[in-house]
């Protein structure tokens, strides 16, 4: 269910060139460098297989939060977008169909969701750039100022207060001046019903890594890592409580 009407088109921008991890010829396009290991939440949570996670990404209304957050990017051709916690990759595939020419950036931790992407990619003869890498080091795997569109899907939720502010700080950096950020998570959870849907979540991914997003805290952390003009587009009532997508700017463009 969406909650608000409001949908500003995007600007059209020039892309950034992205800088180079490697040299091309040395580097196959889907190949990550090598990243530290470092603890991270599972997509599907702390105690569901990776496998499951795109059967249970399709109970909580995907198609439509996924839908509303592609038509926010609005993907232009030759515009760097990255996608960061890309899991599964399904909303980085969904911005290649509706944006063949875009250069999409599929960027997780987990090297076994990764797989699944490159795996799903590969069916869909999709050319998507995978890479390893966590959501704070984005500014050291790509390049400050390397894209002109930042995406990231129920990923924030999943983190302690302070990776959420290291995970928008770094999305600030490696968006160029006037670049877009759009995000899907839950947000703040408005009625007696979707408090006691997301208990779901808050049973799978922690309390007190979700809390701040069920308390709606997300809109301030998106201001206070540097975004102007941050509002909140969209709402999508689930069986898991509601799913937000905000829309931010980096200032400059």
């Amino acid at each position: 269910m969406t909650l608000s009407s409001e949908t500003p088109g995007p600007r059209r921008q020039p892309a950034v060139p992205l800088a180079p991890a490697a040299p091309a010829e040395s580097r196959p396009r889907d190949t990550a460098p090598p990243t530290r290991a470092r603890a991270f939440t599972p997509a599907a949570g702390r105690f569901a297989p990776t496998s499951l996670y795109d059967p249970v990404a399709a109970l909580v209304r995907e198609r439509l939060w996924r839908g509303l957050l592609a038509m926010h990017v609005a993907p232009r051709p030759e515009e760097v977008i990255v996608d960061v916690g890309c899991g599964t990759g399904s909303q980085a595939l969904l911005l290649h169909r509706i944006e063949p020419a875009a250069h999409i950036i599929g960027i997780d931790p987990d090297p076994r969701i990764l797989a699944v992407a490159r795996r799903k990619a590969r069916a869909a003869g999709a050319a998507v750039d995978w890479r390893q890498g966590m959501g704070d080091e984005l500014a050291d795997a790509l390049g400050a100022g390397s894209a002109d569109t930042a995406v990231s899907s129920l990923v924030l939720h999943q983190c302690p207060l302070p990776m959420k502010r290291a995970v928008l700080a770094a999305l600030h950096t490696v968006l160029r001046p006037g670049g877009r950020l759009v995000l899907a998570d839950y947000g703040l959870q408005r009625t007696r019903l979707m408090r006691t849907a997301f208990r779901v979540v808050q049973l799978a991914d922690g309390r007190a890594d979700t809390q701040p997003n069920a308390d709606g805290i997300l809109p301030s952390l998106i201001t206070e890592a540097g975004f102007d003009r941050v509002r909140e587009a969209e709402v999508v009532s689930t069986v898991t409580g509601s799913i937000s997508v905000y829309v931010a700017r980096r200032a400059g463009g």
